[in-house]
């Protein structure tokens, strides 16, 4: 039985480059779902999207309102919609107000699929220049899942891994590559 039934990703200021190297490490036959909020502009288009499809080994896609999340599948918020997770394991695609500053917010992912998933969830906060992402964090924890931070000391901008850390609200602190390592080794202990 796999350990985790969803991995959720927040990255905003360098997390391009952050997620390039994650996703182009992890092993093709990484079965558990991938959501990524990427804060972008809202006229960003599809260019993210194409972008990370190129370091990809699993199929990535923007997800459609009410639709399922399946195994084996990357998705990546699209521009200026918050992406939430349902009961029913779907996505729902919202034009509420920002959430600190931004829309997708990290929060609102996070949040959403810690009450879906419970303790099957893993959360992973990126490099960035807000605090967006911490409560989201929190949330996790609350429901006993796991929170990987990229070490600060790593990420182009410290601030987004600081917020979890100085909230207690990371099991592990790690580097681009120790995140993938520990990823690939999820899945070959489910």
């Amino acid at each position: 039985m796999a350990k985790y039934d969803v991995i959720v990703v927040g990255a905003s200021a360098g997390g391009l480059s952050a997620l390039e190297k994650i996703l182009s490490g992890l092993e093709k036959d990484f079965s558990i779902p991938i959501i990524i909020v990427q804060h972008l502009s809202p006229d960003s288009g599809d260019s993210i999207l194409s972008l990370l499809k190129k370091y990809s080994v699993i199929e990535l896609s923007e997800p459609c309102d009410k639709e399922v999340i399946l195994n084996n599948h990357v998705y990546l918020a699209p521009a200026d919609y918050h992406i939430m997770v349902e009961k029913d394991k779907t996505f729902s695609l919202i034009l509420g107000p920002k959430e600190n500053y931004c829309r997708p917010a990290i929060d609102v992912l996070f949040e959403t699929a810690a009450e879906v998933f419970f303790d099957k969830t893993l959360g992973i906060l990126l490099t960035g220049a807000n605090t967006d992402g911490t409560k989201g964090c929190i949330a996790i924890k609350k429901f006993s899942g796991t929170v990987i931070v990229q070490d600060p000391e790593e990420a182009t901008m410290a601030v987004m891994p600081l917020g979890a850390i100085n909230a207690n609200a990371a099991d592990f602190v790690l580097s681009l590559k120790e995140i993938v390592e520990k990823l690939n080794f999820y899945i070959k202990e489910s």
